[in-house]
């Protein structure tokens, strides 16, 4: 993608952040953002918070996502595909099942841990095989098997309110999140984003094939370590940070795609930026709407995310011969 698309996306993205900040049930002018104002509390300790997170929220789904189809060079890899994102949720599950969760920093520990173990056990799964196939065989069985822990955990709920508490931090939402949130998400967004950036070239060669990667220098196990724990880290902190929220990592690298070329590398930047914007709007939007109770960020973007992949699977079915 050219630099100048790239500064449209940053622009676009700063533009759709000032517009969060005002947007809500209700609606902040910019005369309010001033100190001697009380709803600057509302801007500063409420919104800003969020934003930013649903900004580096985003932004790590986008970007896991572009590295995930690279790596695997498949246009339907999800960052949640090899059960890092089903770990994560699990571990936070577990914190509110034992009541752990009423204190601040414990889901997002549970849930960090949670994304750790399953990495954990991914690498020992794989071995030093480096194999592709066994790489994505692992991360489905580890997300069955979380998958079908979480749920013992629903029905097994010791009260009421614990289920409903389960059953709403799965379904993904930035409602109430403050600055502990955003910086603990934050540390290790980076940390994952800036192991993934260094992937790029690796990833190019990728597409000519393993045999002809490994002759321009590519280590395969390496490259499976750096990916494995670049998508942890980023979506572990989304999952311990948000919740659940699906479809970024998918839609957003085929939106940017036509723009930047087929170059695994060249869509890494733009997804990241094209997923902190659709989830900035997104976020937005749903503040925004007019209902009784805000819908959840994670059903939004399901609603989205649905329709788009049977659209891209009908697509690539008529391209078939």
């Amino acid at each position: 993608m050219s630099r100048a698309r790239i500064l449209l996306l940053l622009a676009a993205l700063v533009a759709a952040m000032l517009l969060s900040l005002l947007a809500g049930k209700v609606w902040v002018p910019l005369s309010a953002w001033t100190d001697d104002d009380p709803r600057w509390l509302i801007i500063a300790e409420l919104r800003m918070p969020r934003t930013v997170l649903a900004a580096l929220v985003g932004g790590a789904l986008g970007l896991s996502g572009a590295a995930m189809q690279g790596y695997l060079r498949n246009p339907l890899a999800d960052p949640g595909l090899f059960g890092v994102s089903a770990g994560a949720a699990l571990g936070a599950v577990i914190s509110l099942f034992f009541g752990y969760a009423a204190a601040a920093w414990m889901l997002p520990t549970f849930a960090l841990a949670g994304a750790g173990i399953s990495m954990a056990l991914l690498a020992l799964l794989v071995g030093r095989s480096g194999s592709l196939l066994v790489f994505t065989l692992g991360g489905v069985i580890l997300s069955s098997i979380a998958g079908s822990m979480t749920a013992l955990a629903i029905s097994l709920a010791p009260t009421p309110f614990a289920t409903s508490q389960i059953i709403t931090w799965l379904m993904g939402a930035l409602t109430d999140r403050s600055w502990d949130d955003v910086r603990l998400a934050a540390v290790l967004i980076a940390i994952g984003a800036a192991v993934l950036a260094f992937t790029g070239r690796s990833l190019d060669a990728l597409t000519l094939g393993e045999p002809a990667a490994r002759s321009m220098g590519v280590d395969p196990l390496r490259l499976q370590v750096m990916i494995v724990v670049g998508v942890g880290l980023c979506v572990g902190a989304s999952v311990a940070s948000a919740g659940i929220i699906g479809f970024v990592g998918l839609v957003v690298p085929h939106l940017v795609r036509p723009f930047t070329g087929h170059r695994p590398s060249s869509v890494l930047l733009p997804s990241a930026l094209g997923g902190a914007l659709l989830l900035v709007v997104a976020d937005s939007l749903v503040r925004a709407a007019p209902t009784v109770s805000e819908l959840r960020l994670g059903i939004a973007m399901s609603m989205l995310g649905g329709p788009f992949f049977l659209g891209l699977l009908l697509r690539m079915r008529r391209q078939l011969p």
